[in-house]
């Protein structure tokens, strides 16, 4: 129940980070910097509220996949990407554990490797079917 929560955490971090950055024209790092002040302080003052599990990693999700949020709408212009980059990052750091450390940064790490994954295989399905058929047009 735990980890489905700090999934879903990851995923609407990103989403809210994002629509912030480009509906309301706050900017990324005002974006990101608003959520993850608003999910860190909740847990602060509150910290019997959950877990000691969910008080001591929800803090570091969101902030980490309101870093996924920060990208522009000019080049993600679909919020399915944004969502499953803030679940993808969920996953990848309740994985790795503390395995990024010193690479610049686990948390913003973490996020431009899920990030640059789901647009990637986002982008390779798009190019995907052209290619079949280029593919078929040349055994015929």
């Amino acid at each position: 129940m735990e980890i489905s929560f700090l999934l879903i955490a990851g995923t609407i971090a990103a989403l809210a980070t994002y629509l912030l950055n480009n509906w309301l024209q706050m900017g990324g790092v005002m974006a990101s910097a608003g959520i993850s002040l608003l999910g860190s302080v909740v847990f602060y003052l509150f910290p019997d509220l959950i877990s000691p599990n969910l008080t001591e990693n929800l803090p570091f999700i969101i902030m980490g996949a309101s870093f996924i949020g920060m990208a522009s709408s000019r080049i993600i212009r679909k919020y399915w990407i944004i969502g499953i980059s803030g679940f993808v990052f969920s996953l990848i750091y309740l994985v790795t554990g503390s395995f990024f450390e010193g690479f610049g940064g686990s948390l913003g790490t973490t996020a431009a490797i899920s990030l640059a994954s789901v647009y990637a295989i986002q982008q390779l399905k798009k190019r995907i079917p052209s290619f079949e058929r280029k593919f078929q047009e040349s055994n015929e």
